[in-house]
């Protein structure tokens, strides 16, 4: 119950079900589909789902009307515009004002309000006190609020005019709040096209073009790159293999003179997949670490702290010995949506193992880990290797063979070097405006409770009391207005099952 001394002397604390007739719905059999029909053709009907997400103060239908047949075969009850639609299960706490007549399944505690209430008012109260309503559920499987918690739900009444400037206020504040949520939220949006550009720019040689004015690189060729590849086979004992070459008819675009292009399978020891063993090789106590899809992100950086699992040293020797990963190996999901998740492995362990949505990459020669990560996270380059990808009931499925045919443009490696310096520097950027932009997005989603607690202690309309004390006193006295509805409500008779006029058209 509401204290008194919260709330302005001229208002009154109240019970809802002493203003307020609350009335339930009901659904008609779902397994017959003529109960129901379109939206907007016959009988309005809701259901808590027609409510998620949405942001409008009125409502007119939902995702379905009833039909005639329907209407009739439930126990739902035809509603007069204006009566406050309150959902009290699944979840507890939606509201929105009945644009018309209407009815809704049981999921509903709806408020049938007098004359003498104004509905805008009644609607954001019932906004702000949705931590109370939820508090006062009853159930296991879900919370619901039964029609008698619903009738004990607190209620302030001030005078009438002055439930009208409330909402006013409201109405002003809010929107402009809303207003301000709505651009907020634009802007991670606008920040995934910058860094998009970014990556674009740093694998196409825009954003050094200015720094290679200045610093005289060694042209990338065929040869230096294969130099490179021979070295470094020679140096691990192994048996160097001669990839295909790249076909440069294939170039996705443009690149500076000084770069070139090669297949991923080029410039790389290995590209394979990993492989996932049975749940009972994983544990937390084990030794080996495990990466899943959900490890890597859209940065290029793993996070490991996510359901960090182990594998044995037995079964990563035998079982999982064709996916060993080590660091500075650059690995991408390979299955999706969504695709583009690309990680470096960090030193933190010396050895690795990973599952089979994931692919790695080994970088031997041509190319830093850093800037390879940002070619395989490029988005134009991840446009065109998914329109290769095998598609399945909406998932993407890259092969190895796509993966090793992946185009890679190879700029000199000092170049490299700072290309993926420029980037990091603008995705820090990025990072930080994101953050400020979310920690403001916190503030304006509570700001909006902030303000409707003000309200409804009486505090945007202080000095509208002060100006207008001849409309909350006398026969415009809250007292007054709650004698009225008492007669109102004595005379009138309890909501019942109307016939309900089946629109047309």
């Amino acid at each position: 119950m509401i204290e008194r001394h919260n709330i302005p002397s001229e208002w009154l604390p109240l019970k809802i079900g002493e203003v307020t007739d609350v009335v339930a719905g009901g659904t008609p059999k779902a397994s017959q589909p003529e109960n129901f029909s379109e939206p907007g053709s016959e009988i309005s009907w809701l259901t808590p789902a027609d409510l998620s997400n949405y942001s409008g103060k009125y409502i007119a239908h939902g995702a379905r009307d009833l039909s005639q047949q329907g209407y009739d075969s439930s126990s739902a009850k035809l509603m007069p515009s204006g009566t406050l639609l309150f959902s009290s299960r699944a979840p507890i706490g939606y509201v929105a004002i009945a644009k018309n007549e209407i009815s809704t399944n049981q999921g509903f505690k709806n408020f049938v309000i007098p004359e003498w209430i104004d509905s805008s008012y009644c609607y954001y109260y019932l906004r702000s006190i949705r931590h109370v309503a939820e508090s006062m559920g009853t159930g296991t499987t879900f919370k619901e609020i039964s029609g008698a918690n619903a009738k004990k739900l607190p209620f302030i009444l001030p005078p009438l005019a002055e439930q009208k400037a409330i909402a006013e206020k409201l109405d002003t504040l809010l929107a402009q709040v809303e207003s301000t949520k709505a651009r907020l939220e634009r802007i991670p949006k606008t920040l995934k096209r910058f860094r998009q550009s970014v990556l674009a720019a740093a694998v196409s040689g825009k954003l050094t073009e200015e720094w290679r004015s200045f610093y005289q690189c060694e042209v990338v060729s065929e040869n230096k790159i294969k130099m490179e590849r021979e070295s470094y086979f020679n140096l691990h004992d192994k048996k160097c293999s001669d990839p295909p070459r790249f076909e440069e008819k294939e170039a996705p675009y443009d690149i500076p003179l000084t770069w070139g292009w090669f297949r991923a399978e080029e410039i790389c020891d290995l590209i394979t997949k990993g492989t996932t063993p049975k749940k009972e090789q994983m544990s937390e106590l084990e030794k080996i670490p495990f990466v899943k899809v959900y490890n890597l992100t859209f940065s290029g950086n793993l996070d490991f702290s996510i359901d960090p699992t182990f594998v044995s040293e037995e079964t990563h020797k035998t079982f999982l010995k064709r996916s060993k990963a080590y660091p500075g190996d650059v690995l991408m999901n390979i299955v999706g949506p969504p695709l583009g998740k690309v990680s470096i492995l960090p030193n933190t362990y010396p050895e690795w193992n990973l599952n089979q949505a994931i692919s790695i990459f080994r970088p031997v020669c041509g190319v830093t880990p850093g800037y390879l990560s940002l070619c395989l996270r490029d988005y134009l380059l991840l446009e065109e290797t998914k329109s290769k990808a095998k598609a399945t009931a909406g998932q993407f499925n890259l092969t190895l063979e796509i993966c090793r045919d992946y185009a890679i443009p190879v700029p000199p490696k000092q170049e490299q070097i700072e290309i993926v310096r420029r980037v990091d520097q603008l995705f820090d950027y990025a990072d930080t405006i994101e953050t400020q932009i979310n920690n403001a997005l916190e503030r304006v989603n509570n700001l909006t409770q902030s303000i409707l607690a003000k309200a409804f202690r009486g505090e945007l309309t202080e000095q509208w009391r002060k100006d207008n004390p001849d409309l909350i006193s006398g026969e415009n006295s809250a007292d007054a207005l709650l004698e009225k509805i008492k007669a109102e409500r004595a005379e009138a008779k309890p909501v019942k099952k109307a016939k309900a006029k089946v629109r047309k058209g």
